[in-house]
């Protein structure tokens, strides 16, 4: 479908070519048409469908009429990185209108976000606490919210956002469009979709199954040997720009000093890092500067970067869904990507669970030439992934053990890559 077929205001064409925008993507086809008319909205879709466009064009479609220079749009999102990823988004596709955007969230100074209130920004694109704040405040006014947006709404239940999340709700005026995107739906986020929204249309777009752009690989290693078999993928593996997930903030800064006396260029993304070093690491990882980034799953939903050849799991997350949406970071666009997993004995039954998702096994894979049976050194720290690490969300449950029927071995023997 031709996005000349949806009778957006031509004033949006403009930043659809600039977005280089053609076709519509399934979420844009089905979601945009009903946004316009008005309907609340349920959405569910793989990462890398253009969902944002899906919900952006709608909005300033209809902000180009009615009352300007006030704020008439909320989103909210989990993270500053999100945040600031849509806000790109707008910035582009409403570069043929006087339309002004800005970001709310903590970790810098609110006095530029108070500005940009006063100035009347059309939309903000918020993370909750430090909005909540600027409400109580008064410099947020939510009185002529016409639309909200709950972005991401799984990962805020994951990230203890939804109390804040419902006060948000409450706040802005119950007449309104809501637009719910959620990948998954726990019993609490079912809830609150019913609390706000009114009789909504539900889209769904494949997300029971990991991107079939994506090829998938398990690399069996002990655990003392991860570090050394990552660097020796990352030594003789055609790469073009790497995302390396780890499951805790210790983790990812020890994996990528090591990464960096390897000889690579790298940066990382995580917990412990300030509003200032994320977005030079995420704008240096963008434009290549550092071709490595190693990342907590805080970059795991949302991170928009193009031509990620490859998604390396140095340690296997927690659930099904952290996978899929790790590894949606590559084989995006219908680009394809490659997806690197290191495994250890304790991963069996998590693999077992990504193996009946996918409805095969997944290949195992050995480097020729690595030595497997190098004895672990003398342990000097707890530093380790262990049972007891730290997770970079402490308020975060732990993970139930799984509980999976027979799947069955699988019989996939190991294959060996030079």
């Amino acid at each position: 479908m031709d996005f000349t077929q949806f009778n957006l205001d031509p004033r949006l064409m403009q930043g659809i070519k600039k977005a280089g925008y053609d076709t519509a993507t399934p979420i844009q086809e089905a979601a945009i048409p009903a946004a316009l008319r008005g309907r609340d909205i349920i959405g569910t879709a793989q990462t890398g469908t253009g969902k944002t466009a899906a919900f952006v064009l709608p909005i300033l479609n209809k902000l180009l009429t009615g009352q300007r220079n006030v704020t008439r749009t909320l989103i909210v999102t989990p993270t500053r990185e999100l945040a600031e990823q849509i806000h790109d988004v707008i910035k582009v596709l409403s570069v043929g209108t006087k339309l002004k955007s800005a970001t709310i969230y903590g970790g810098v100074g609110a006095a530029p976000q108070i500005q940009a209130l006063r100035n009347g920004a059309e939309i903000l694109v918020a993370c909750p606490g430090r909005l909540l704040d600027l409400i109580q405040q008064g410099h947020a006014k939510m009185n002529h919210i016409e639309i909200l947006v709950l972005d991401e709404a799984d990962r805020m239940f994951d990230m203890g956002f939804l109390p804040d999340v419902r006060r948000i709700v409450k706040a802005v005026p119950e007449k309104r469009q809501t637009m719910m995107f959620s990948a998954t739906f726990p019993a609490d986020v079912e809830l609150l979709a019913q609390q706000a929204l009114k009789q909504p249309q539900k889209i769904a777009m494949g997300i029971i199954k990991p991107a079939h752009t994506v090829t998938h690989a398990l690399y069996p290693v002990p655990p003392h040997l991860k570090s050394a078999l990552l660097l020796e993928l990352l030594k003789r593996t055609d790469t073009n720009s790497v995302l390396v997930f780890t499951r805790t903030k210790y983790r990812a800064q020890k994996v990528s000093q090591q990464i960096l006396r390897a000889g690579f260029k790298v940066t990382s993304l995580h917990g412990d890092r300030s509003q200032g070093q994320r977005q030079t690491a995420l704008k240096d990882f963008k434009s290549g500067t550092h071709p490595i980034m190693v990342a907590t799953d805080i970059a795991a939903r949302g991170l928009d970067v193009e031509n990620i050849s490859h998604v390396i799991n140095y340690d296997m997350p927690d659930t099904a869904d952290a996978y899929i949406h790790r590894i949606g970071r590559t084989g995006r666009a219908q680009r394809t990507g490659d997806a690197f997993t290191l495994i250890t004995e304790e991963d069996k039954d998590m693999i077992r669970i990504l193996e009946r998702i996918m409805g095969s096994p997944i290949r195992r894979e050995t480097l020729e030439g690595f030595d497997y049976t190098r004895p672990a050194p003398p342990r000097s720290d707890s530093g380790g992934r262990g049972r007891g690490a730290p997770r970079e969300d402490s308020r975060r449950p732990p993970r139930p053990a799984p509980t999976p029927k027979s799947y069955g071995r699988n019989r996939l023997a190991p294959r060996k890559i030079k």
